[in-house]
């Protein structure tokens, strides 16, 4: 803990400063528009204090040094734009109803769980992180084991629940999960296809499935170096605001047997995976196809303005009808050099 600085002879006993919430070093400060709004508050809330105990040495200081933490959080805050996120699945900011409590990941600021705000870095909402409305898992807690199941998803405002018993697992920030939950569930395929984030919920409203890249930016992704050997891993969110820093994806061209590209999809290689184990899977989740071997057209690096990408080019024949894709510029620009 932190003092506030006395001068030599003062006698008066000095105010303890309370530390901020716990935030891992090297883990950005995220935080909601809300959570941002408040820490804002909280400094012309302290400004007003250190004007009304201007003659008060010891208080003085004991309110700079708090200030002193709240500037620091302030600064490195990083808000997150929700409207970005993709609202089939749980990611920052989410309000997730989970065993008939809703509760929403927020900032650890702004975290209170007794009011249903959960801090990002506890063991329950990493684990709600990437999941979507029907997956059941299960997580530690002291007494042994807690099946959840995520009941609902949203991005809109909700009425938060207010839990008067709170557990241990649910409030500890420090001590992160042995090991990642185990499903105990799967969603059957020809569901899990209709409930993929990669499908336009709005086309799906008029009859059509049509593919969405994914965006969750919550989700750890490798980073690479120009061969392609992983060097580390980052946040999603933190690979696509412009810091340049390379990381892997696949292209997938569907050729017909007359030789038209009848589709095109990308996706991010999943932490861990190589590309094709990646491939393999989206394949499987997300188009439906097995048994298939796609082959490596090329490879290189693409940059835009905000990423850089290590591409993996991939054509697979097929006459199958898949999931629709994007029309439009924007869309058919990620392709180009293909």
């Amino acid at each position: 803990m932190s003092r506030g600085f006395i001068k030599e002879g003062d006698q008066e006993e000095i105010p303890m400063v309370p530390p901020r919430a716990y935030l891992p070093k090297g883990m950005p400060n995220y935080v909601t528009h809300e959570g941002l709004e408040t820490l804002n508050k909280e400094r012309e809330s302290l400004e007003n204090e250190r004007v009304a105990v201007s003659g008060n040495y010891i208080m003085s200081n004991f309110i700079d040094a708090k200030m002193k933490l709240l500037i620091d959080r302030i600064n490195t805050a990083v808000e997150v734009d929700m409207t970005k996120a993709n609202k089939d699945t749980v990611s920052f900011g989410a309000y997730v109803k989970y065993n008939g409590r809703t509760v929403r990941i927020v900032g650890v600021d702004e975290a209170d769980f007794s009011k249903g705000l959960l801090s990002f870095i506890s063991p329950v909402a990493k684990a709600l992180v990437g999941k979507k409305v029907g997956d059941k898992f299960e997580i530690k807690i002291p007494k042994g084991t807690e099946v959840i199941e995520v009941q609902g998803i949203w991005y809109e405002p909700q009425k938060l629940s207010q839990i008067s018993q709170i557990t241990r697992i649910e409030t500890q920030t420090k001590q992160p999960i042995a090991s990642t939950p185990k499903i105990l569930t799967q969603i059957p395929q020809k569901q899990q296809i209709i409930q993929d984030n990669h499908i336009d919920l709005s086309a799906k409203a008029e009859g059509i499935r049509r593919f969405e890249p994914e965006e969750n930016i919550m989700e750890f992704l490798p980073v690479v170096n120009e061969r392609g050997i992983i060097v580390g891993r980052a946040l999603y969110m933190e690979l696509h605001k412009g810091n340049k820093i390379l990381h892997p994806v696949i292209h997938l061209h569907v050729i017909n047997n007359k030789g038209i590209v009848s589709y095109r999809y990308w996706w991010h290689v999943a932490f861990g995976d190589t590309p094709e184990k990646t491939l393999k899977r989206k394949l499987s989740e997300t188009l439906g196809i097995t048994g298939v071997k796609p082959k490596l057209k090329k490879q290189y690096i693409r940059e835009t303005k905000t990423e850089k990408e290590l591409v993996y080019v991939y054509i697979l024949n097929s006459e199958e009808n898949l999931l629709k894709t994007p029309e439009g510029k924007d869309y058919f620009d990620i392709f180009a050099k293909d």
